[in-house]
């Protein structure tokens, strides 16, 4: 992350507030004007705010909510979520068949869609997109390397990913034993065998299961069924991006994006602003023929404090605002869920959000790995308590496993969950040989900011276990890059997480413990199951409910998963939370979902 000094850092945001002052002035609202055909308007600028900065732009880095809601403006791949029902709509792909018991598909590809205009191409401008374009991002998807965390969305389902991705691995680590040393090329040379081990059909130099019938058709083949398989296309992962932007940034793709999307990048300094460009050359329409997008850009600030936040958005500096502070939802609400006098201006838009916020325990440290210590911890805490008193209604109790709430067909009453259970609790206590916390070592719970949600959460738990197990811990806070980099290296036994759903299936949820996940060495990053979780019983029944078309069968295997994650402890559940949010009383077509996913390909303002 770049770090400036801190009055280097002022002016940066001084700047950036006067030339965004000026937008607000002369562009934000003033100067809408009616599209040629339909009710709606072009212009203004669309303002909103985060409360941590992002961790990556590229898109095979992208492993959190914020660089998720950015790059969905700046990439697209093949199909994309509908933002208003969730459901899969075309969108590099203009159509698509599902053959043969959904292991085959082939995608019809879209015409005339050109990258932005950057210096990674040669006069400048951003050249037009091809089928090459495609099975060049798919093969980078599935390259080893340090800073690609996307490959588990299609290791093992894409017919001969796994030897490319093996293949790669070979090549990368065969290149660094000329310059290691002794002690580290017999590891690489360890690693180098293990990866041929994997090998079914030895080196390969392309993916087996992608190929290009013409210019315009690409078919992709599975090595078994999974209906799933759209969903995963449509997570940045999937992402297109053309070989010369690798090219010319590599790792720095962090912060230079070259896509095809309604936006593109104009400005991102660290900690202050990001600032997104309407994209004059985007190939989008609306119903009425009007080109796409209506706004003329996107700004996003980071401001930490979610109370701040609030009153800038009331000021009139933002269009919305995600999540009521807990310390003035009294003043924005009444207890019908009605905004009051001061706030009836703005539109309230509300719905079960479909995520889950947990604390992790690390399987494989010396602490956690006690089963009995899980259950205690999870038997201690009053979610029911954290939910009406911390959160003030903005989350229900997590009380089953993994799966959050909001899927229709799941049967969260079949899980036999964590009630709150002192007596319980004190019993599995005792069973991991600690009674009434004595002989525990010292535990610290590692967390991130959250605007002040994440730490009043903590607080809340913190309290409970020493009521209710004689177990004091400690807390400590980092910022996100730093959090994930410690859990992610086995460094912190006891952390926060939060999973909001990349798209609306269980599978998405279960798959964060499926042990395909977990690598060789703790020091090696596990960039989904971070709690090095392995069961050879769950895993064999992820991989059937995966092969498993009938979705009532497989709604069944999801209720027995879920169920296994809550025998075998494997996390601490705290609750899912509600979404509240606020936006303009001019802002239209931006409807509110329960993954939160933000498309402002048509978002306008009514003048």
């Amino acid at each position: 992350m770049i770090k400036y000094h801190p009055i280097i850092f002022f002016f940066l945001f001084l700047s950036i507030s006067i030339q965004w002052s000026c937008l607000t002035k002369n562009e934000r609202f003033a100067n809408l004007k009616p599209a040629p055909k339909g009710n709606v308007f072009y212009g203004g600028i669309f303002k909103y705010n985060e409360t941590e900065f992002y961790r990556s732009l590229y898109p095979l880095n992208v492993t959190e909510v914020v660089g998720h809601r950015i790059v969905t403006q700046l990439y697209e791949g093949l199909v994309k979520f509908n933002q208003e029902n969730l459901s899969i709509k075309p969108l590099l792909a203009k159509s698509w068949t599902v053959e043969n018991n959904a292991t085959i598909f082939t995608f019809t590809i879209r015409k005339g869609v050109f990258f932005h205009d950057d210096p990674c191409f040669k006069d400048g401008k951003g050249r037009e997109m091809t089928i090459q374009d495609i099975v060049f991002s798919l093969h980078r998807l599935c390259t080893y390397d340090a800073n690609n965390q996307g490959y588990w969305s299609v290791q093992g389902l894409i017919k001969g990913c796994d030897d490319y991705y093996s293949s790669t691995k070979i090549i990368f680590l065969t290149k660094q034993l000329s310059n290691a040393s002794d002690s580290t090329k017999i590891k690489l040379t360890n690693d180098i065998e293990e990866a041929k081990i994997k090998l079914t059909n030895g080196i390969s130099d392309q993916i087996k299961g992608v190929k290009i019938l013409n210019d315009s058709t690409l078919q992709i083949t599975l090595n078994k069924p999974f209906a799933g398989f759209l969903n995963r296309l449509a997570l940045p992962f999937a992402a297109v991006f053309p070989k010369e932007a690798w090219e010319h940034y590599g790792v720095n793709m962090r912060d230079h994006a070259v896509g095809t999307g309604p936006f593109y990048l104009k400005t991102s300094e660290t900690d202050v602003a990001v600032i997104m460009r309407k994209n004059l050359k985007y190939w989008g329409q609306d119903q009425y023929g009007n080109k796409l997008p209506y706004i003329e850009g996107i700004k996003i600030s980071f401001i930490a404090e979610e109370k701040t936040e609030l009153i800038e958005f009331t000021a009139g500096n933002f269009d919305l605002k995600y999540r009521i502070p807990l310390e003035m939802i009294d003043e924005v609400m009444d207890s019908k869920e009605k905004l009051k006098k001061n706030f009836s201006k703005y539109q309230l838009q509300k719905g079960q959000e479909l995520s889950i916020q947990y604390y992790g325990f690390l399987h494989t440290g010396k602490i956690f790995n006690n089963i009995n210590l899980r259950k205690a911890f999870n038997y201690a805490i009053d979610r029911q308590k954290i939910c009406d008193f911390t959160l003030k209604g903005q989350g229900v109790p997590a009380t089953n496993g993994i799966v959050p709430r909001g899927f229709p067909m799941f049967n969260f009453n079949a899980i036999q969950g964590y009630e709150f259970n002192t007596s319980k609790a004190k019993e599995f206590l005792s069973k991991a040989g600690y009674p009434n916390g004595n002989g525990l070592p010292g535990i610290t719970l590692q967390i991130n900011s959250g605007g002040g949600r994440n730490e009043a959460v903590a607080e809340a738990i913190q309290k409970m276990l020493e009521e209710n197990l004689n177990v004091h811990v400690a807390i400590t806070q980092m910022v996100w890059a730093q959090h994930t980099e410690n859990l992610e290296t086995s460094k912190s036994d006891f952390y926060r997480l939060g999973w909001v759903a990349d798209y609306p299936d269980p599978e998405n949820f279960l798959n964060l413990l499926y042990s395909i996940h977990v690598p060789k060495l703790p020091q090696e990053k596990a960039y989904i199951n971070s709690f090095r979780y392995k069961s050879p019983v769950y895993d064999q029944l992820f991989l059937k409910a995966n092969q498993t078309i009938d979705e009532k069968e497989r709604y069944k295997l999801y209720e027995m998963l879920d169920q296994q994650v809550v025998n075998d402890a494997v996390v601490m559940p705290i609750y899912c939370p509600k979404i509240y949010r606020l936006i303009g009383a001019n802002v239209r077509n931006f409807p509110i979902n329960s993954m939160e996913f933000r498309d402002f390909e048509t978002v306008y303002f009514e003048k």
